[in-house]
């Protein structure tokens, strides 16, 4: 579903209902647990997290006036999305991920490369969701960035 927002709290207000209440907690919860640096915001019409070009000047090498995305989520047709770049360029913070999902949920794990699903927003393992924002440091993030756009 495409929002046409301009801040994650005018996002927010826009989507169904039912799910404000959901997205104003998963907001708030990676606001509370992101280690400092990040900066949200919007990024691809989603509420964003990303490192500001005060911190890292080269921006997202595809589009370097865009600063370096990292977190993001969506509320989609079917499901709240929760987009995480390290799970996609880390392998052992996405094994982590996987390894944790059962013990906070008993649904299966609904993941593409960087995109966790969740059709069953009472089921948000928020607890899970917490740790896993605080797995990654501004720097470690931009390490790992530039270790894998740079082969």
């Amino acid at each position: 579903m495409q929002y046409k927002a301009t801040s994650p709290e005018d996002y927010i207000s826009q989507v169904p209902e039912e799910r404000k209440e959901t997205l104003h907690k998963l907001r708030k919860t990676i606001k509370d647990n992101l280690p400092k640096g990040f900066e949200e915001g919007m990024q691809y019409s989603f509420p964003s997290y990303f490192v500001p070009h005060s911190i890292y000047p080269n921006g997202y090498h595809c589009k370097p006036e865009e600063p370096l995305p990292f977190m993001s989520f969506a509320s989609q047709k079917n499901s709240i999305n929760l987009y995480h770049s390290g799970i996609y360029a880390n392998p052992a913070l996405h094994d982590w991920f996987v390894a944790e999902y059962p013990k906070h949920c008993k649904r299966k794990l609904d993941m593409g490369k960087s995109c966790i699903r969740f059709k069953k927003i009472e089921e948000i393992p928020f607890d899970l969701i917490a740790e896993l924002c605080t797995k990654m440091t501004v720097e470690e993030w931009i390490n790992i960035y530039e270790t894998n756009t740079k082969k």
